[in-house]
């Protein structure tokens, strides 16, 4: 498996091919681990968003009072939270399952459209946590500012 270019020469000899495969076959068990957490993320969303309403429904039947819906509330911001943390985690997942995928079947049937493809997919994941990471760190740097400027003023 050879590509020529203009600018240089790359061969994948079987050493490379080898920890090629290594790196698919971990690629694909920390996808597949990382779809089981997000399935558990959602989850736990789900349930606590039930349980915190039933908590809520318990407090009215036992005479606490009149509740002011706080606690369903936070049931319900808590399961959109999780929901919209594993929506943002869901995609490097699916990209780095299909590297590992196509990783593999390139590697096995020695096909370069497939390898070609498969560091697509990585290309793509790894752009994809770099905005991610970007979107943080403006979050986090404007909170601060944010922060700093209501202490500022109290």
């Amino acid at each position: 498996m050879e590509q020529n270019s203009s600018l240089f020469s790359l061969t994948i000899d079987p050493l490379t091919k080898a920890h090629l495969a290594e790196t698919a076959k971990w690629a694909r068990f920390l996808a597949i681990v990382g779809f089981v957490f997000l399935l558990l993320l959602i989850l736990v969303g789900v349930y606590s968003a039930f349980t915190l309403n039933r908590f809520e429904e318990s407090y009215r039947e036992l005479g606490g009072g009149v509740s002011d819906g706080i606690t369903s509330s936070a049931g319900t911001g808590m399961a959109v939270v999780y929901t919209i943390m594993a929506v943002i985690w869901f995609f490097p997942l699916l990209f780095t399952f299909r590297f590992a995928n196509q990783m593999r079947n390139a590697l096995q049937g020695n096909n370069q459209e497939l390898l070609t493809t498969a560091f697509q997919n990585l290309k793509v994941c790894f752009r994809y946590l770099g905005i991610v990471t970007v979107i943080f760190l403006v979050m986090i740097a404007l909170s601060l500012l944010f922060g700093i400027m209501g202490l500022a003023l109290s």
